[in-house]
């Protein structure tokens, strides 16, 4: 259990409990000067992480990607966790349907009863064409609530989840297009009042638009490789907020650009390679430059910021946030994450995994490799991913997580199924 001295607002506690969860760093920034302003070499080197409402909603969902440094936007062999990462892919799918599941303990090195749970299916429909269904759910484990004296005032299960629903479908044999649909759900705050402000669970909607191209290359043995891109625009949608007083925040609106390359060795062996670029489509916070006058009073009790204003609607707040960084283009290179990962497959059923990711120290500092195995058998594939931080204490250190797929099309086809 959680023992949390709340003498502010729940939700403030809550909020940061998330952001703790997901390693999204929270770091409000106040400049003093008298009339100096800091240089934008100086800035981009300050700490100043984008942070957003739901990030659960950024957590890898499966372990196959997990296992390659968080990269899955253009996967080959696509399943039924495709659909996340992304829906124009799964017309590709080898099996005509399927679902997975996926469990994580989270932050085991902190807390024991913190989990993220992801469940997918999908369906194959008609020519070139597919369905998807899922759902993921973030438990942030058992809290209790205290007053100012610390007396006890009730406990609380933060919960999180999403469920969403998409469509893809296929140009022709080199072209595909996707989308989805999220109903997003976050309470964590148990419907409580302080102040005479009432809090209650945030609620909001969003889609994916996904795009896959695939083609064929020479390689220098007469054979040809595969080779994909893929672009995914994630979670634009509404603004969020706990209560109806306080102003609406972003959810993780998110850019995934992939690229993979296949070569296949022989019959029976295969290698895989991708890398993917990723960044929140979120405004940066401003500096806000105070400037004082010899009696420790603002002058003209105003105050100026560098930066742009965030306050924007998502769509303005999706076109700012490639320009937007107070620190000029160096900090604005540094609000785009790095990811690649490799897979060895063997006759299609046992698979090696490897991979790392990278985010710059002032906008959140993961920073970790990954290693996993798959393995085949019949209708069921498992697979299990294991996170290496490149710091030591990182709060993911040990973190394992487990994916389980089922080919319900073979089920279906086996004998005795009728």
């Amino acid at each position: 259990m959680h023992n949390f001295e709340i003498i502010f607002l729940p939700l403030r506690v809550m909020k940061k409990t998330a952001a703790i969860a997901l390693l999204s760093v929270t770091a409000w920034a106040t400049l003093s000067a008298q009339n100096n302003s800091l240089t934008s070499k100086q800035l981009a080197g300050q700490l100043n992480t984008v942070t957003t409402m739901v990030p659960f909603l950024t957590i890898t969902p499966d372990s196959r990607s997990a296992a390659m440094g968080d990269v899955g936007v253009a996967l080959f062999n696509p399943d039924a966790n495709s659909g996340s990462w992304n829906m124009a892919n799964l017309v590709h799918a080898k099996n005509k349907t399927g679902f997975s599941l996926s469990y994580a303990p989270w932050l085991r090195q902190l807390v024991d009863d913190v989990g993220f749970s992801y469940l997918s299916g999908y369906a194959k429909v008609g020519k070139g064409s597919a369905v998807c269904g899922s759902m993921r759910y973030f438990s942030l484990g058992n809290i209790q609530f205290t007053d100012f004296e610390g007396n006890p005032t009730g406990n609380f299960n933060p919960n999180e989840f999403a469920f969403d629903g998409g469509y893809a479908t296929q140009f022709n044999n080199n072209f595909s297009m996707g989308v989805n649909l999220r109903f997003i759900y976050s309470n964590l705050t148990g419907n409580r009042a302080f102040n005479g402000i009432d809090y209650k669970a945030a609620m909001g909607a969003a889609g994916d638009v996904n795009l896959l191209y695939k083609t064929e290359v020479k390689n220098p043995k007469g054979g040809f490789d595969k080779l994909q891109f893929g672009l995914n625009i994630q979670n634009i949608g509404s603004k969020m907020t706990y209560s109806s007083k306080e102003k609406r925040d972003f959810i993780p609106t998110n850019l995934k650009l992939g690229a993979g390359y296949s070569h296949k060795i022989d019959d029976y062996n295969t290698v895989n390679v991708y890398a993917d670029i990723n960044k929140l489509l979120v405004p940066t916070r401003p500096y806000y430059l105070v400037s004082y006058n010899g009696n420790d009073s603002l002058i003209n009790g105003t105050r100026q910021f560098t930066g742009i204003d965030p306050n924007v609607n998502t769509i303005q707040g999706m076109i700012q946030s490639f320009y937007d960084a107070p620190g000029g283009f160096a900090e604005e290179a540094k609000e785009y994450n790095f990811s690649a990962g490799t897979e060895y497959i063997y006759n299609d059923q046992f698979v090696i995994r490897a991979g790392a990711f990278y985010e710059s120290k002032t906008k959140g500092g993961r920073q970790y490799g990954t290693i996993g195995i798959g393995l085949k058998y019949n209708t069921f594939t498992i697979d299990a991913a294991y996170l290496v931080p490149f710091a030591n204490r990182h709060p993911l250190q040990n973190q394992m997580r487990f994916s389980l797929l089922f080919d319900l099309s073979a089920l279906q086809d086996a004998p005795g199924s009728n």
